[in-house]
């Protein structure tokens, strides 16, 4: 799958100093997760259903 121009987005509440952070694109049938300090490095799909349970359950913390 060529991912070259998939648009990856940070929470705008990390910081950019070197953090321990994710980022999240948005593709046709789920959801990407990367390492933000390895752009390069492996990509998880997520089902859309189950992201959207992942943060629902990140926002009641």
């Amino acid at each position: 799958m060529d991912l070259s121009t998939t648009q990856w987005r940070k929470s705008s509440r990390s910081s950019n100093n070197g953090g321990h952070c994710i980022e999240v694109a948005s593709i046709s049938n789920a959801v990407l997760v990367r390492d933000s300090k390895d752009p390069e490095g492996p990509k998880l799909p997520i089902s859309r259903q189950e992201f959207r349970r992942f943060t629902d359950a990140i926002k009641r913390v």
